[in-house]
């Protein structure tokens, strides 16, 4: 009764952030202590995907399906910062952390014999735009504009229509035509030189010693130096949706708010090289002769993923990448299942083919204002191990960032790791934070009467000031927590590193983030604060709920979920492998 009301709200804000802090620290620690001490067994296949919150549940997914999947994360953009130009794309972008300026240059181009077609593709495409260009004009005159608007409204009507009240149909046909009318030629990344020329501002393509840098940081950061699977799957991510200015906000902010796609493709084609493999042994990296990297993209509203380059793999390499393809369809059906529980129009009764369905529609619909719900809940970043985290259900809550403390002791990888992920976790965590705490001043309203203003921003209608933050249909079930980080490194080595760093120690120090500590060894949690350091956290003595699979955790509700240990035990395990 002595507070006053902005000192009354603090405190019960900080129990809240507390409720769940609690809840996620009791859950880690009683997984260190659970945690197998035996060697894993040599994994079947591992696959990488981008830190993003919203890949805890594919990787989740993926790893109970089969005890011999393994997963990794790593940020997006997969250690390369290129200036990327697609094979429509009249000239290079960033994809890379915006932080980052790119120094190199990577082009999609036709395969040699793909040439043709690629020309037919340019010249269709170039007719398509002149006709449209064309068009927009007539619209404009005042002889034709009346015909040409008509014509063109009747034209239209039809597929408006279908895009609004049957998404599923109307987006595949779509495809379909599109797939028809402009073919796509079988392509490869053009991401090789010989040598390095100090004069260009951009270099075209890596070399063969920066290559070999690139690929090896990578793995040493993870700790995947041996007991590499025969497949190898990364996997980008990106985002499709119908009218929606603020698309980039669901793509990889690892690339600049674009799809990681590229990254992970160029990445798998340098690993893949001979040389390159040559080279990683002498930094004690021996990949085996029989295994083989793919490139993938994640479509995280429509579910789907796409594998790049397959007819390049090995042939004996060929019944193995099916049967991934498989097991990544399973895990992408259940992902899209326990999305659906969370979405208000997706019944709470659906298959693992209808909410795939349902998500895939989502993407395709003209007026739906969510077709993902983004990075909203996202509240902790786990750095350290999976063996840390896996089998816990975290509810698409958490960064999940490979790094492995035993191969670290002065704490220079991890100071690396830090420095990338922290800024980009703390900046998503309170951009959310802000928007979802006062929509209207600190976020940008509902999306719904937004018009893009010279492409660079919207504003509300026809005239408004231009909108900051993020719209309300984001963040609506997103709760306003600082984000908890987890490391798995001692507290001195953490300490060391924050203090080199005054801008991860501002985040800290301010409590802008919350900075906890799980010992690599004991599996003791401590938590930071400015004002007495690293302490040990201490909390009554709780039993965390165990389930055999993640949809007997989440059925039934669509709210947040306190976490949850799965466990699939072995008779499951031998139906999913029948494909029950």
């Amino acid at each position: 009764e002595r507070l006053d009301d902005r000192s009354r709200l603090a405190v019960w804000h900080e129990a809240y952030e507390r409720h769940y802090r609690a809840r996620l620290l009791d859950a880690l620690q009683a997984q260190a202590k659970r945690r197998p001490s035996e060697p894993q067994a040599q994994p079947r296949f591992l696959l990488f995907t981008c830190i993003d919150d919203r890949n805890e549940s594919i990787r989740r997914h993926f790893e109970e399906i089969a005890r011999e999947h393994a997963t990794y994360g790593v940020a997006g953009f997969f250690n390369l910062a290129i200036a990327y130009q697609g094979i429509d794309d009249p000239s290079t972008f960033p994809l890379c952390p915006v932080v980052l300026t790119p120094q190199h240059k990577v082009a999609e181009e036709p395969l040699s014999a793909e040439a043709p077609r690629a020309e037919a593709r340019r010249k269709r495409l170039q007719s398509l735009t002149h006709a449209s260009v064309g068009l927009e004009k007539a619209s404009r005159s005042l002889l034709w504009g009346v015909i040409v608007t008509a014509f063109a409204g009747l034209v239209a009507a039809l597929p408006m229509l279908a895009a609004v009240f049957m998404p599923w149909i109307a987006g595949r046909v779509r495809k379909k035509v599109a797939s028809w009318v402009v073919p796509a030629p079988k392509t490869r990344l053009h991401g090789a030189r010989s040598q390095v020329d100090e004069s260009a501002s951009i270099a075209v393509g890596f070399t063969t010693e920066e290559k070999v840098e690139r690929v090896a940081s990578l793995l040493e950061n993870v700790g995947l130096t041996a007991g590499f699977a025969r497949v190898i799957a990364l996997l980008g991510h990106d985002s499709s949706s119908a009218n929606n200015p603020h698309v980039a906000a669901y793509s990889c902010g690892a690339c600049g708010g674009r799809s990681g796609g590229p990254n992970a493709r160029l990445f798998a084609q340098m690993a893949n090289r001979p040389e390159v493999r040559l080279a990683l042994k002498s930094r004690g990296i021996v990949v085996p002769d029989g295994t083989w990297f793919v490139g993938g993209e994640h479509d995280t509203a429509a579910d789907t993923i796409r594998l790049f380059d397959l007819e390049e793999a090995p042939i004996d390499l060929v019944p193995e990448l099916e049967v991934l393809q498989a097991m990544l369809d399973q895990a992408l059906a259940r992902n899209a299942h326990e999305r659906c529980r969370k979405f208000a129009s997706a019944s709470s009764s659906l298959s693992l083919d209808a909410a795939r369905r349902h998500v895939e529609a989502r993407s395709y619909d003209l007026s739906q204002a969510r077709p993902e719900l983004g990075h909203a809940t996202n509240a902790s970043c786990i750095v350290g191990r999976r063996s840390s985290s896996r089998g816990l259900f975290l509810d698409r809550r958490a960064f999940l960032v490979s790094y492995d403390p035993r191969s670290d002791e002065d704490g220079q990888v991890l100071e690396r790791i830090l420095l990338a992920v922290v800024p980009v976790c703390a900046g998503i965590n309170l951009e959310y934070f802000f928007s979802s705490t006062d929509n209207p001043k600190l976020g940008a309203g509902t999306k719904l009467p937004h018009n893009v203003t010279g492409l660079f921003g919207v504003m509300n209608g026809a005239s408004s000031d231009l909108r900051t933050g993020l719209p309300l249909q984001m963040v609506e079930v997103h709760e306003p927590l600082r984000l908890v980080l987890v490391v798995e490194a001692a507290p001195a080595v953490i300490r060391a590193v924050v203090e080199r760093q005054p801008s991860l120690k501002q985040l800290f120090d301010n409590a802008w983030v919350h900075l906890a500590a799980l010992h690599p060894d004991s599996g003791e949690v401590s938590t930071f604060s400015a004002a007495r350091g690293f302490e040990p956290w201490t909390s009554p003595p709780s039993r965390l709920p165990e389930v055999d699979r993640s949809v007997d955790w989440y059925r039934g509700h669509d709210g947040i979920l306190s976490p949850a240990f799965v466990a699939p035990d072995k008779a499951l395990l031998e139906e999913v492998g029948r494909g029950v």
